[in-house]
């Protein structure tokens, strides 16, 4: 009895600690509820102090028709100014919940996936490179396996699907981090849509005469975009170029690697614009392969042509902005030669 006695003693304070802890933690909670409401008033004052903001610089450089000169040269300095309010909003709105744009809107619906910490963005930046590249090695060797040790349909298949999956991820993936800030634009992130949709009919692709013609040379492209175009080679460089951009302030936190040039791998990775040229032109030999098969077979497949056009569409998107951002850099760089 005594025993029991002494068991419940511990119990009945164990229970009465217990207690403490549960009123506290009501109490943070109720603060913390509190936070979160403040937090979502004062989101919704700056979404709409930004926006009026936007509107009423449009306005503004509207309002003076005809200046006279000393007008003229102080509507000039306030053009300088408004010049560089766009950044500063960019910034502002990265850290605002915003509506998910049509893709986004269409996976996973109104869901607000707007990070609102600078720790947050960058670990899932983080993570999305590590996904890019993990993702790629098992490629490689799935690849490597299928060109030189099997030949089964199935296994290929397997390529194929695992090809899909990883475009489609990486466009969701994308679409979130621009959300949150990061700058990736234009056909960097057109071609993986294009990718994934070429991935998806390469796996619907019957086993047969023409997908036997053209297994290999997809395989060997495969490896090769995987072990040196635009993968592994090109995502280690592009890491550490990124990296002592940013520590010396010349590119944003958010910004990604890609599977392209752009201009801010002029410094240093500039060795890599034969390898990317070489990987456009073996598209283009793709496309030009699967053309001249469908023209040959009478075997009526739509895998063919359609892999043949994205195949085109892909060379024709990476080769032209490829040559346009180079042919801005020589640019940008004989301007600043002629003003020396």
């Amino acid at each position: 009895a005594h025993k029991m006695s002494h068991d419940l003693t511990d119990v009945l304070e164990e229970w009465k600690c217990l207690e403490e802890e549960f009123q506290q933690l009501q109490e943070t909670h109720r603060k913390y509820l509190e936070k979160l409401d403040e937090i979502s008033k004062l989101q919704s004052n700056c979404s709409t102090s930004i926006s009026r903001q936007q509107k009423k610089l449009k306005e503004i450089s509207h309002l003076v028709k005809h200046p006279s000169e000393e007008d003229a040269k102080n509507l000039d300095r306030i053009k300088e100014k408004i010049k560089t309010r766009p950044n500063a909003f960019f910034e502002m709105e990265a850290f605002l919940p915003k509506k998910n744009g049509l893709y986004l809107s269409l996976v996973l619906g109104n869901v607000n996936v707007t990070l609102f910490s600078k720790q947050s963005k960058f670990a899932y930046k983080d993570e999305y490179e590590r996904f890019k590249l993990y993702t790629t090695i098992v490629l490689l060797l799935l690849s490597f396996i299928c060109y030189f040790f099997v030949n089964y349909r199935a296994i290929d298949a397997v390529v194929n699907f695992l090809l899909v999956w990883y475009y489609c991820t990486l466009t969701i993936r994308e679409s979130i981090l621009i959300t949150n800030g990061s700058r990736i634009k234009g056909w960097w992130v057109f071609h993986h849509y294009i990718s994934a949709f070429l991935s998806g009919v390469m796996l619907t692709w019957p086993d047969g005469n023409l997908y036997k013609t053209f297994r290999n040379q997809f395989l060997a492209y495969c490896l090769y975009q995987s072990k040196v175009n635009t993968h592994c080679l090109q995502c280690y460089y592009q890491s550490g170029c990124l990296y002592r951009l940013r520590a010396l302030g010349e590119r944003h936190n958010m910004d990604l690697t890609v599977e392209g040039f752009q201009s801010w791998m002029w410094k240093g990775l500039t060795f890599l614009l034969p390898f990317l040229f070489f990987g456009h032109f073996w598209q283009l030999f793709n496309g030009i392969t699967l053309f001249r098969m469908a023209q040959v077979s009478d075997l009526k497949e739509w895998q063919v042509l359609m892999c043949g056009l994205c195949f085109l569409i892909l060379f024709m998107g990476n080769f032209f902005t490829t040559v346009a951002v180079v042919r801005q850099k020589f640019k940008t760089r004989n301007q600043k030669l002629k003003s020396l």
